[in-house]
Protein backbone atom coordinates (compact mmCIF):
# COMPACT_ATOMS: atom_id res chain seq x y z
CA UNK A 1 0.00 0.00 0.00
CA UNK A 2 1.17 3.50 -1.20
CA UNK A 3 2.37 5.97 1.54
CA UNK A 4 -0.39 8.61 0.76
CA UNK A 5 -3.20 5.89 1.56
CA UNK A 6 -1.49 5.87 5.40
CA UNK A 7 -3.46 7.75 8.14
CA UNK A 8 -1.35 8.74 10.65
CA UNK A 9 -2.19 9.28 14.62
CA UNK A 10 0.46 11.65 16.81
CA UNK A 11 0.92 10.20 20.78
CA UNK A 12 2.84 10.11 23.45
CA UNK A 13 5.61 7.73 23.41
CA UNK A 14 4.31 6.05 26.46
CA UNK A 15 1.08 5.09 25.34
CA UNK A 16 2.14 3.53 22.04
CA UNK A 17 5.01 1.56 24.23
CA UNK A 18 1.71 0.25 26.38
CA UNK A 19 0.00 -0.50 23.47
CA UNK A 20 2.48 -2.51 22.18
CA UNK A 21 2.80 -4.47 25.42
CA UNK A 22 -1.40 -5.14 25.05
CA UNK A 23 -1.30 -5.86 21.15
CA UNK A 24 -3.16 -2.70 20.37
CA UNK A 25 -3.76 0.66 20.65
CA UNK A 26 -7.10 1.94 21.81
CA UNK A 27 -5.85 6.64 22.92
CA UNK A 28 -8.38 8.28 21.05
CA UNK A 29 -6.61 11.73 21.55
CA UNK A 30 -4.49 13.56 24.16
CA UNK A 31 -6.07 12.52 27.41
CA UNK A 32 -9.04 10.73 25.65
CA UNK A 33 -9.57 6.80 25.25
CA UNK A 34 -11.25 5.12 22.45
CA UNK A 35 -14.11 4.11 25.30
CA UNK A 36 -14.74 8.07 26.07
CA UNK A 37 -14.64 9.01 22.40
CA UNK A 38 -16.10 6.07 20.37
CA UNK A 39 -13.23 6.51 17.71
CA UNK A 40 -9.50 7.42 17.27
CA UNK A 41 -8.59 10.30 15.68
CA UNK A 42 -5.92 10.18 12.72
CA UNK A 43 -5.11 12.60 10.28
CA UNK A 44 -3.46 12.81 7.01
CA UNK A 45 0.07 13.59 6.19
CA UNK A 46 -1.34 17.06 5.16
CA UNK A 47 -3.28 17.63 7.80
CA UNK A 48 -1.00 16.10 10.44
CA UNK A 49 1.35 19.56 11.40
CA UNK A 50 -2.32 21.50 12.08
CA UNK A 51 -3.28 18.53 14.19
CA UNK A 52 -0.28 18.10 16.20
CA UNK A 53 -0.37 21.80 16.27
CA UNK A 54 -3.87 22.02 18.29
CA UNK A 55 -3.20 19.01 20.17
CA UNK A 56 0.11 19.11 21.09
CA UNK A 57 1.61 22.88 21.11
CA UNK A 58 1.92 23.71 24.36
CA UNK A 59 3.16 20.11 24.98
CA UNK A 60 6.48 20.22 27.52
CA UNK A 61 8.42 17.18 25.78
CA UNK A 62 7.87 17.27 22.08
CA UNK A 63 10.79 14.89 21.64
CA UNK A 64 8.68 12.16 23.78
CA UNK A 65 5.98 12.41 20.83
CA UNK A 66 5.54 9.72 17.95
CA UNK A 67 3.32 9.90 15.01
CA UNK A 68 1.70 5.79 14.09
CA UNK A 69 1.67 5.37 10.50
CA UNK A 70 -1.39 2.99 10.12
CA UNK A 71 -2.12 1.03 7.18
CA UNK A 72 -6.01 1.12 6.95
CA UNK A 73 -5.76 -2.35 5.27
CA UNK A 74 -5.20 -3.93 7.97
CA UNK A 75 -7.73 -3.03 10.44
CA UNK A 76 -10.55 -4.92 10.85
CA UNK A 77 -12.34 -2.01 11.77
CA UNK A 78 -14.16 0.69 9.79
CA UNK A 79 -12.36 3.71 8.96
CA UNK A 80 -14.13 6.81 8.19
CA UNK A 81 -13.70 10.28 7.21
CA UNK A 82 -15.64 12.53 8.92
CA UNK A 83 -15.61 16.44 9.43
CA UNK A 84 -16.32 17.81 12.72
CA UNK A 85 -18.73 20.05 11.50
CA UNK A 86 -20.73 20.42 8.23
CA UNK A 87 -18.55 21.81 5.55
CA UNK A 88 -15.54 21.58 7.73
CA UNK A 89 -11.90 19.59 6.70
CA UNK A 90 -12.88 15.87 6.45
CA UNK A 91 -10.53 13.59 9.11
CA UNK A 92 -10.19 10.21 8.96
CA UNK A 93 -11.59 7.96 12.17
CA UNK A 94 -10.56 4.20 13.02
CA UNK A 95 -13.65 2.93 15.23
CA UNK A 96 -12.06 0.56 16.89
CA UNK A 97 -9.12 -0.96 18.53
CA UNK A 98 -5.70 -0.31 16.06
CA UNK A 99 -3.51 -3.77 16.15
CA UNK A 100 -0.04 -3.15 16.67
CA UNK A 101 0.58 -5.03 13.36
CA UNK A 102 -1.53 -2.15 11.52
CA UNK A 103 1.41 0.43 12.44
CA UNK A 104 3.53 0.09 9.56
CA UNK A 105 6.52 2.56 10.87
CA UNK A 106 6.37 5.04 13.87
CA UNK A 107 8.14 8.39 13.27
CA UNK A 108 9.42 10.63 16.06
CA UNK A 109 7.74 14.39 15.84
CA UNK A 110 9.60 17.09 15.33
Amino acid sequence: MSERMHILHITERSSWEAAREHGEYRMSTRGRTLAQEGFIHCSTRAQLPSVAAFLYGSYERPDELVVLVIDPGRLDVPVKYEAPEPGAEKFPHVYGPIPVDAVVQVEPWR
